[in-house]
């Protein structure tokens, strides 16, 4: 199998180590294999990949699409370093407001799958981030959802010690405490 598909501290967050094929010509990787992911419980139906560039210290997230345009997500980053992060929004879940984080970079390979029910967020912890990303939902404009990327209940351990860069959006996102019940999952 091309894959091997690791649990994370939240069961249903999934660490991706694709088989990469190297020699001195360079290397040679599957990203995606609908029937591998599928047995191994990732039965999404990605509609659209995504791509983003960033620079050192740009922090996106924390991000979501509300239902009905909910989105499960498959993360990775093939240039640089980020330390990509889920949190569980599911207001009736065991692990409510608990998170996980992993190291993804263009020399590991690894990708973070994220179901729905998280919001997501990395930093770029490399000179120049590219982060390509598969998701199963199409993005809503009305069903957005953002948290505060630093909020103090939540606690992520981000790994940094600067301020990163955020967008404007991202300045000004509420905390988990701060949201109305309907904005939560």
């Amino acid at each position: 199998m091309p894959f091997e598909f690791e649990n994370t501290e939240l069961k249903e967050v999934i660490l991706v180590k694709p088989r990469v094929f190297g020699d001195s010509r360079g290397f040679f990787l599957e990203t995606y294999k609908k029937n591998d992911f599928f047995e191994a419980g990732i039965k999404d139906d990605f509609i659209q990949d995504n791509h983003s560039k960033s620079s050192f210290g740009v922090l996106r997230g924390l991000h979501y699409q509300k239902a009905p345009n909910m989105q499960a997500k498959i993360v990775r980053c093939t240039k640089g370093k980020i330390l990509d992060v889920a949190v569980d929004i599911r207001k009736n879940s065991p692990t409510f407001l608990k998170w996980v984080k992993r190291e993804l970079s263009e020399e590991n390979h690894y990708q973070l799958y994220i179901p729905e029910g998280f919001a997501h967020g990395f930093v770029a912890l490399s000179d120049i981030v590219e982060v390509n990303y598969k998701v199963s939902g199409k993005y809503s404009p009305k069903d957005e959802g953002g948290i505060l990327w630093c909020d103090k209940d939540i606690n992520i351990d981000w790994g940094i010690d600067f301020e990163p860069l955020l967008s404007e959006k991202d300045k000004v996102q509420k905390t988990a405490k701060e949201l109305k019940d309907e904005d939560l999952l």
